[in-house]
């Protein structure tokens, strides 16, 4: 006797096919072209990487040849005794010695601040007055080009030449100072400007401002120049004045300008040699001797290189630190 078999039940309506899950066969498929579009662009970028190190490499290599031996090697003289007028012990392991003459010397630390105050004072100066410039450089007005390309005579002019033309317009019988003086009738008229400690020092910053300041104007410049318009336009809607915006919208925004222009002169006003070489040679007496100029009359004037490597293996140091203090003061966040 067979079996009985069910009925089977009526086919009702086809039902959808279950959805792809994440993960499923279709991720499956996609991932590997995902992986593979991922892959080449990583291998495109670091071709075009290696292309640009292949570029920059030549002249890396150029500037290590001409910067990093010097250094070394100054380095390395300010450890021995390299004193020409010694010759018994030229050559010889000297340890700190250098060093400590550098500071028993009895010149490193008068010049170190003759050298600060000077930097500050420059700086500020030349900071103000840039700021000035650009503001009023930036804006509208007739006759403009030919004044932003005048303005940057004084600084193509090479820095001796200013302070020798400088130090001709400050003599006391010919120069031109003391004539307009004397034919306005101010006084100060038959000042000899280089003969004495302070008028020097201000001759000294006479010249140096007149010649950096349009390098300062100009940075400044370049960073107003990519302010938008919209901006002022907007602070003047909300009835902000010319003093909050400028405080509030110009500074914050041409931070990086600042900092560059604050770095390259505060370095340059550090190591400030020519000016003073051309204009005083470090007098009257040493009173406008800096640490540059130390540096070089213990090298070439009193053959000690010894000593004077040491004088530039701290200048070196003190440069870094203070480009360090710079970009730690005023570092600033890059909106992305």
């Amino acid at each position: 006797m067979t079996a009985r078999q069910e009925p089977l039940p009526p086919a009702g309506p086809a039902q959808p096919a279950p959805p792809v899950q994440p993960g499923g066969e279709a991720t499956a498929a996609v991932a590997p072209a995902r992986h593979q579009r991922r892959t080449g662009s990583y291998s495109l970028a670091a071709r075009d990487r290696r292309f640009g190190y292949g570029l920059v490499a030549p002249a890396v290599i150029v500037l290590l040849a001409i910067t990093a031996f010097p250094l070394v090697y100054n380095i390395w003289n300010s450890f021995h005794h390299v004193d020409y007028l010694f010759p018994a012990a030229l050559g010889t392991f000297a340890g700190v010695d250098n060093y400590k003459e550098m500071f028993s010397g009895g010149q490193f630390l008068p010049s170190l601040y003759r050298t600060l105050g000077f930097t500050a004072v420059s700086v500020a100066v030349e900071f103000a007055i840039g700021m000035a410039l650009a503001l009023a450089l930036n804006r509208k007005f007739h006759g403009r080009p030919i004044v932003r390309a005048a303005i940057l005579i004084p600084w193509a002019v090479p820095t001796v030449v200013s302070g020798l033309l400088w130090k001709s317009m400050f003599d006391p019988q010919n120069g031109f100072v003391n004539y307009i003086l004397t034919e306005l009738h101010l006084p100060l008229a038959h000042t000899t400007w280089l003969g004495q400690t302070w008028t020097a020092w201000g001759a000294i910053l006479v010249a140096d401002a007149w010649r950096n300041t349009p390098f300062v104007a100009l940075l400044l410049l370049a960073g107003l120049q990519v302010i938008p318009r919209d901006v002022y336009e907007a602070a003047k809607i909300d009835g902000a004045g010319t003093l909050r915006t400028f405080r509030q919208i110009t500074l914050p925004i041409l931070m990086p300008a600042i900092v560059v222009a604050l770095i390259f002169r505060t370095l340059s006003s550090f190591l400030i040699f020519d000016v003073i070489y051309a204009m005083t040679n470090g007098g009257p007496g040493d009173s406008t001797q800096v640490l540059a100029y130390l540096n070089w009359f213990s090298m070439f004037s009193e053959s000690n290189y010894g000593l004077g490597a040491a004088i530039s293996v701290a200048l070196m140091v003190m440069s870094l630190i203070i480009a360090a203090i710079y970009v730690t003061a005023f570092r600033t966040e890059q909106v992305v």
